[in-house]
């Protein structure tokens, strides 16, 4: 099912000049950006997007984290993205990732690059809190039949 997920490229990747690379990986797999943007996390938006950790020892050292530099959301759709993109992304720590995945070509730690959505029920949650619906795009790409087929 063509469905849409949400990516955000952590402060890691981004002090370590790594966005486009990872962001080449998603449009190489063939999936399409519907919406694109850099942004500074606040702290209300943080508690909401880690809520599941908030009372973990480790909370603020991950708020503090990401907060020390900006983040590139990325809205990507295509068949089954959700899954598609937690593959492409890979497990949590790196040093055990497997190559080919992001955090395994790119990561040795659990400062990982990037966050995916889980679900895509949590995808949508996660689009709506850092995307309008004026930010997203839909739009045919010339090569969506040669990805997709028949």
């Amino acid at each position: 099912m063509i469905e849409q997920t949400l990516v955000l490229i952590k402060p890691d990747a981004l002090q370590r000049n790594l966005i486009g690379e990872i962001i080449v990986r998603f449009e190489k797999k063939g999936l399409k950006i519907a919406g694109l943007k850099m942004l500074h996390l606040s702290d209300v938006i943080l508690e909401e997007h880690y809520a599941h950790h908030k009372h973990k020892p480790f909370f603020a050292q991950l708020k503090e984290f990401m907060c020390s530099a900006p983040v590139v959301a990325i809205v990507l759709e295509g068949l089954n993205s959700v899954e598609a993109v937690r593959r492409l992304v890979g497990p949590t720590y790196g040093s055990t990732a497997d190559v080919g995945s992001i955090r395994g070509d790119l990561a040795m730690t659990n400062i990982n690059l990037a966050h995916a959505a889980d679900s895509v029920e949590e995808a949508k949650k996660e689009i709506e809190r850092f995307f309008t619906k004026d930010e997203l795009f839909a739009y045919k790409k010339i090569d969506e039949d040669l990805i997709y087929g028949d």
